[in-house]
Order: structure tokens, then sequence, then C-alpha cells
């Protein structure tokens, strides 16, 4: 069975600190050969229910982005060979400016950002600082964008960017059919590699989209397997089993 690449998403500090480097450990082992670590927002614009779930745990858990960052430092410790992609929302990023923010994200072991409400052609510097810093900025390009400003995305130069695969919020489900190629080809059309997800549940989904992307991107079908279970030490280590299988299953090395 061929190898799929896998950008797992994960947020820090949900469940609780100690589960979601489990968690990150889980899906390295089951073959994710990049983590898309959230630090928590309370006013997301992109995440679906289960991940708004997630980040209000880790708020009331008392995550800040500092103690975000410290958990992104403790799993990229633990695995320095997965790059670590950090995805918040603007709004962190301007707090400490963004040229602190990718400082603390270089420090902290992250390889790329994703900031998904800010646009690619108004980051307020972010992909500058990035760059300062020896990091990618990875800017999202969605179905809804016009062909016109899809194409001056596709030219601006990136090295990758992240395609969410439908217009909504993460989570639900999501049919992998002409349409969505198509917003692909168009995504990649200038050589950035594509990174393809929202709402990927099933190895069938990820077989069929990993022809036409460079990793295909799964985050909301994990954070439910934590959800699904009670939140007792038994129910997090079953958690954690699942999703190490789950990640087997769409890596193809289940």
């Amino acid at each position: 069975m061929e190898s799929i690449r896998l950008m797992s998403h994960l947020v820090a500090g949900f469940p609780d600190a100690e589960t979601s480097v489990a968690i990150a450990d889980a899906l390295v082992a089951g073959g994710s050969s990049i983590l898309e670590i959230q630090l928590a927002f309370s006013d997301p614009s992109a995440d679906g229910p289960a991940i708004q779930t997630a980040s209000t745990v880790a708020l009331e858990n008392g995550f800040s982005t500092r103690k975000g960052l410290e958990i992104v430092k403790r799993i990229h410790e633990r695995h320095p060979e997965t790059p670590i992609y950090v995805m918040t929302y603007g709004s962190l990023a301007f707090t400490p400016g963004v040229e602190n923010f990718a400082a603390m994200c270089k420090e902290a072991g992250a390889s790329a950002c994703i900031v998904p409400d800010l646009p690619f052609d108004c980051d307020e510097g972010l992909t500058a600082a990035c760059r300062k810093q020896g990091l990618e900025n990875i800017p999202v390009a969605a179905p809804s964008m016009s062909a016109e400003r899809l194409g001056k995305l596709a030219s601006a130069g990136f090295g990758q960017i992240y395609a969410a695969l439908r217009a909504g919020t993460t989570g639900s489900e999501t049919t992998i059919d002409k349409s969505t190629l198509d917003f692909i080809d168009a995504v990649g059309a200038n050589g950035s590699k594509v990174l393809g997800g929202f709402g990927i549940r099933s190895g069938e989904q990820s077989r069929v989209l990993c022809r036409h992307v460079h990793a295909v991107v799964a985050g909301s079908v994990f954070v439910n397997l934590v959800l699904e279970r009670p939140c007792t030490p038994e129910g997090r280590a079953e958690a954690v089993r699942r999703i190490e299988a789950k990640a087997r299953e769409l890596t193809g090395r289940g």
C-alpha cells in the first residue's frame, strides 16, 4: 500500500498539556510527516465545532500563546525530524508584534506559520517576519476566491499553500470531486506545494487526494477521537491509541 504524506492537526494544551504531547507522539508513530499545532484562540473563524471545542478546553486550562509554544517546543524536542507548522489567528500574532511572534515560533522549533485570517497580500508583515527568521508563512486558499485572486496567490511565490477544499469551517465531511481537483490544480499552477484539507476522515479520501497534493491535511477527525472518550486517564489513553490507528489509516500504513 502506498505511503501518504499527512499533515496532522492538533491543539496545544488539548485536552491537557501531557495528553497533547502524547497525541503528537501518536500522530508521528502513525506516520504523520508534518504536525500542524494550533495555538488556541477564543474566536476562530475557520474552525468547526470540534476544533472550537478543543480550543475552548485549552483556554479554560489556562493556555496562552506562551504556554502553547512551550508545548510546541516539547514536541519539537521529542520529534526534531518532524516539521512543525504553528497555526493560529492574526490577533495572537499581533499581540506580541508579528516580528516577535515569528521569532517566538522559530525559538520553539517551528518551520512555518499558518494564519488563515491574514490574507496573502495584506498580512501585516508576517511573510517578511517569517522569512527573516528562516520560517515559511503558508497562506490559505479557499474555493470562494475569484479566479483572478486565486491566480494572484498562485503566482505570488509561496513555497506552500494550504488549500481549504471547500467553503465553511473545518470538520464537515468533504466530497472530492472534479471541482475540488480543478481548485487544487489552480492553487498549485505555478509550482507551490499544495497542502489539502478540510473534512478528511477516511483512508479512502486520503488515497484519492494524495495524488493531487503535496500533503493531505486532517485535524477534526483526531480531535473527535478525544471528545468521544471519557475525560479519564483510561479514556485519554484509549483516544491516543485510536489517534495513532487513524493516522495509520490516513497514511496508508494501517
